[in-house]
């Protein structure tokens, strides 16, 4: 019996641990650094199926 209250103790802990980290605040560590120059080559269409 006691066996069925640690996996049910250990099951709630990991889905409470995940809703946790779902809903709590945001922890990437990215930096602001702002919109990026577009630096490649455009599309074009006719170069895009030459096989």
């Amino acid at each position: 019996m006691n066996n069925i209250w640690t996996m049910l103790s250990q099951m709630t802990e990991y889905v409470l641990g995940a809703a946790k980290r779902i809903f709590g605040p945001n922890d990437d560590n990215y930096p602001n650094i702002g919109v990026q120059p577009f630096t490649g080559d455009p599309y074009r269409k006719k170069a895009a199926h030459t096989w």
